[in-house]
């Protein structure tokens, strides 16, 4: 049974009240009437009070506990004395890289280190170490021995097995090894985090807490009365009699598999129970993946962990998970039990001042500026991209907050925000549009496994019905005060189209001109490996889109996101595209290769070379991947087709291609034959105006979007 996250009995400093904002210093805490503080979060992130950052959420909410907590942001690490400026905690330490992973804030795709961090005051760059999370623990270790010690945000959650990394190109091990953290807590950790400090303030030890959703911890061995699974068996053994299928199957209303390869893969969780319950085996089950050092030497099996991990995120038919790192067993609980909606609505209707700490003064935070008056209104995706960490981090199922729980939300920005100009500049979260989209059946849900409820095709058990989100819309822009609402967030236009009158409402009333969607790409080989849909939703969005801003007597237009060099994709994929994207008259201003990020599928493929999306074995198929300097520059080169700096390559490419009668000078060629005298020598025929921009960065730094997976 969840215990309701507000529920608990409060600890005795609530008599303090609600801090203006977290301190930062003694001199704060002093003001405060605060001798010590309970709990002390570190984080790579300028402290924002607001509630798209995490230290923020987590801090408020543990406050909200009664718990008094401090904030050391962005300290100095080269030695353990910052980590001691708010003294000794009573309860423990957090440590958060920030809102992104450490590495991918700091380092392009090419591995090039970044000069900026739009989370830190006036963008400055270099104002966190790499692997954030390992560095920061080693010093608050340095500074209190004793002290228990928790880790979180993205970069634990993803780094929570042994995972490839994309910098030193190897798998590393878990970071909780690396940081000898006591538990790490993954996902949206406010359940557990708001109980494991209610257990300390009771007198348990860290080290017997060992029972809590979302964590994990790491261990000698593994407790007597737990029957173990090899996660080999899951994916190899045959049915003995044909079972209820877990893994729905989103073709048919009853969800039963037509496909053979779904019937096998769907069926050995129950097989492998009928093949171990033995009279000794019995007791709950855990699933041990191939051990650190297995998948370490051994891409295929490293792929197969990653199909096994994929398997078991949905809370509630998820098992716990085993891996052996030495001599040591890194255990993972079950994913943390969503947030109901009265829950989410107290965690974002908590005392934020929505404003940087006032030691920042008139300070320049670009990730702030971004999100100041937007407004998140759910958690989660089912979209299931490959390339994207939202699903590993936040899970499937969407977490909604109450219409007027946002409604309020927009009355404080009006209210109390500094420069509201009456813009609320984006109503949305990891999707534009999933906002109470759900399941149909509550005991379906419970029991499906399947990656994705939008691929390859929409689920039908799922619900589509976005009229509940066309109120939503306009009873935001019909607040006093508010003069525009947009909507910036990352729209699902395959499921847009099933609501042709939420297009028509987002059309007509909430967008600026321009509206950045995500195909991700033209050809169905990558599309496949990203689980995306094909051009024909993109087709069909584009077709009401332009229909609705004609009878708005507005002039807008879509601009589409790719990726280049994604697992999956031949040069002649990206040829492809790069003609679609000439015939359509796009020209990309800023492209983004691949970056493979901890813990996604795309990574897994990407590393081994073979498809987790499918029952992985040594012998099954390999599928091509751009690992190399020059194919990854070629691949980013047809997406700028009309740059001359790309020219040369490009037609040496097509001539190797076999393409050469893309090369010339008229509206059907890719390339001109030619390069020009002068830079401003005019660009062919046939290119548009149009640009689609990434910066590497989150495109809405309050939703962490996607910012793992471009």
């Amino acid at each position: 049974m969840t215990t309701p996250l507000f529920s608990y009995r409060k600890y005795w400093a609530e008599c303090f009240g609600p801090a203006p904002e977290l301190p930062m210093s003694r001199a704060e805490m002093d003001a405060l009437g605060w001798d010590s503080c309970d709990i002390i979060i570190v984080t790579g992130d300028a402290y924002v009070d607001h509630p798209s950052f995490g230290m923020a959420v987590i801090g408020r909410a543990l406050e909200a506990q009664g718990f008094r907590v401090g904030i050391i942001a962005q300290p100095d690490w080269t030695s353990a004395e910052p980590f001691m400026v708010l003294g000794k905690p009573n309860l423990f330490f957090g440590v958060a890289a920030g809102n992104m992973d450490s590495m991918i804030n700091r380092y392009t795709a090419d591995r090039k280190r970044r000069n900026d961090d739009a989370y830190t005051p006036g963008n400055e760059g270099g104002k966190r170490p790499d692997r954030a999370v390992i560095v920061y623990s080693q010093r608050v270790r340095e500074a209190y021995k004793d002290v228990p010690l928790i880790i979180g945000s993205i970069e634990a959650s993803l780094r929570r097995i042994a995972h490839y990394d994309y910098w030193s190109d190897k798998v590393r091990r878990s970071i909780l090894l690396d940081s000898r953290a006591d538990l790490l807590l993954y996902g949206n950790a406010e359940r557990a985090i708001v109980e494991i400090a209610h257990r300390l303030a009771a007198g348990e030890p860290v080290k017997q807490i060992r029972d809590l959703r979302g964590t994990a911890f790491v261990c000698k061995r593994l407790p007597h009365d737990y029957r173990v699974i090899d996660s080999s068996q899951l994916d190899v053994i045959g049915p003995v009699e044909a079972p209820v299928n877990p893994y729905i199957d989103t073709r048919t209303e009853s969800c039963a598999s037509t496909s053979s390869e779904e019937a096998v893969a769907s069926e050995p969780e129950v097989a492998v129970v009928q093949v171990l319950d033995r009279p000794r085996d019995t007791g709950p089950a855990v699933i041990r993946l191939p051990a650190y050092e297995q998948v370490r030497e051994d891409p295929a099996l490293y792929a197969h962990a990653s199909r096994i991990l994929h398997k078991e995120t949905n809370p509630y038919n998820a098992r716990p998970l085993v891996q052996a790192h030495g001599d040591r067993e890194l255990w993972l609980n079950p994913p943390p039990i969503p947030l109901e909606t009265d829950e989410l609505d107290d965690v974002f209707e908590l005392p934020y001042t929505r404003l940087p700490h006032s030691s920042y003064g008139e300070a320049r935070i670009p990730a702030y500026e971004m999100i100041r008056h937007s407004v998140n209104i759910m958690r989660g995706c089912f979209g299931g991209c490959t390339f994207c960490s939202i699903t590993e981090h936040e899970g499937r199922i969407i977490q909604n907050r109450s219409e007027d729980s946002i409604i309020r939300e927009v009355e404080r920005i009006r209210d109390t925000s500094t420069g509201f100009t009456g813009v609320i500049s984006d109503l949305g979260g990891p999707t534009a549009n999933m906002w109470r989209l759900a399941c149909k059946s509550k005991t379906v849900e419970a029991s499906c496994r399947k990656l994705s409820c939008v691929f390859p095709g929409i689920c039908k058990n799922l619900n589509t019905d976005q009229t509940p989100l066309i109120s939503l819309y306009r009873r935001a822009r019909e607040v006093a005060g508010v003069k525009k609402v947009l909507i910036a967030s990352g729209l699902r236009y395959d499921l847009a189209v099933e609501t042709p009158a939420y297009v028509e409402e987002l059309v007509t009333h909430h967008v600026g001109g321009y509206l950045k969607i995500a195909p991700e790409h033209t050809e169905d080989g990558p599309l496949s490996k990203m689980m995306k849909p094909g051009m024909g939703s993109y087709d069909r969005f584009k077709a009401m889109f332009e229909k609705y801003s004609r009878a708005a007597g507005k002039q807008q237009y879509l601009i589409p996101y790719f990726i280049a060099a994604h697992p999956g994709t031949r040069d002649e994929d990206m040829m492809n595209l790069a003609l679609w994207l000439k015939r359509n008259k796009f020209r990309a201003d800023q492209v983004q290769t691949f970056y493979p990020s901890p813990m996604a599928t795309a990574t897994a493929m990407y590393h081994s070379g073979k498809n987790p999306l499918k029952r992985v074995s040594r012998d099954s198929d390999t599928m091509p991947t751009v690992k190399g300097l020059s194919q990854r520059r070629l691949h980013k080169a047809f997406l700028r087709y009309h740059d001359p700096d790309n020219w040369p390559e490009l037609r040496k490419a097509l001539k190797k291609m076999g393409r050469a009668d893309l090369i010339g000078n008229g509206k059907l060629h890719l390339v001109p034959p030619r390069q020009p005298a002068k830079r401003h020598e005019r660009v062919p025929a046939g290119t548009g105006h149009f640009a689609t921009q990434h910066n590497g960065l989150p495109r809405n730094p309050s939703r962490g979007k996607r910012q793992t997976g471009r």
